[in-house]
């Protein structure tokens, strides 16, 4: 099975992607985690505000196979939280990389770099 690796994104190895947007970080999970999740019921995330540390959990998934925590692929405060996950949560599986986005973050320091490439998460999966 083939999943969609965006090359502008950077990667977790628990499979969270980030994305550079205009002054922040746009975070979400991999098509392969929607995908080994299954259908996606429940979206739990930080308020606005709030701070997230690299590599620590900052919210909850639920699907119908399993909950799971959502990891941070860099520190800094949340702009911003996808409000409508609230309410349709199914974005996460429809959209991985667009609608079903999770938070954005203003960086506290460029942890970019620390992250996998698109080719070493795809290595990791394969």
């Amino acid at each position: 099975m083939s999943f969609e690796i965006p090359d502008d994104c950077r990667y977790l190895e628990s499979h969270e992607w980030a994305r550079r947007e205009d002054g922040t970080v746009r975070i979400g999970i991999s098509d392969f985690a929607q995908d080994e999740l299954g259908d996606v019921v429940f979206v739990e995330l930080p308020d606005e505000g709030d701070s997230v540390e690299q590599g620590a959990d900052f919210g909850v998934i639920e699907s119908i196979k399993a909950v799971s925590d959502i990891y941070a692929p860099v520190s800094g405060t949340v702009a911003a939280a996808n409000d409508d996950l609230v309410d349709a949560p199914e974005l996460v599986n429809d959209d991985p990389y667009g609608d079903g986005w999770m938070i954005e973050v203003k960086l506290a320091e460029s942890e970019l770099a620390d992250l996998l490439s698109p080719e070493e998460y795809r290595e990791q999966i394969e």
